[in-house]
């Protein structure tokens, strides 16, 4: 069964960043995905005033990626930050790590600046009607 959920204390979020080989940052916010109890991943973010900025979709270095978990880790994370009333959603990690590949699918494209940002109002109230290309 796949679980995502947060990550609660700062040394598990250490502890699991090192398993998938990107840096701990003490002052974000993390998830972890695992399936059938084995850990898969974590994600990585904060919010801010511009928005909410995810830095890592990581899986772990240790076993094959899995896709699924990761864009639903992602997705959740972007939930989270909508429920907080943010709205407005970038990604400013490293483009080439394993996980980074899912992020077009998660709903990130490049905006004029060729930042990754993904507009989160109504996104999940009405998650169809948006337009994937």
């Amino acid at each position: 069964m796949l679980k995502v959920f947060p990550i609660q204390e700062k040394s598990e979020q250490e502890a699991l960043c090192a398993r998938c080989n990107i840096p701990f940052e003490a002052e974000l916010l993390a998830y972890q995905a695992t399936v059938d109890e084995v850990f898969v991943g974590v994600c990585q973010f904060k919010l801010t005033p511009e928005g909410g900025v995810i830095y890592h979709l990581a899986p772990t270095a240790d076993r094959p990626i899995d896709n699924e978990a990761m864009f639903v880790m992602g997705r959740a994370a972007l939930n989270f930050i909508d429920l907080c009333g943010i709205h407005r959603a970038f990604y400013d990690g490293d483009e080439s790590i394993p996980g980074a590949q899912l992020l077009h699918a998660v709903g990130f494209r490049k905006n004029a600046e060729g930042r990754l940002e993904m507009d989160l109002t109504d996104f999940f109230s009405a998650p169809c009607q948006h337009h994937h290309d």
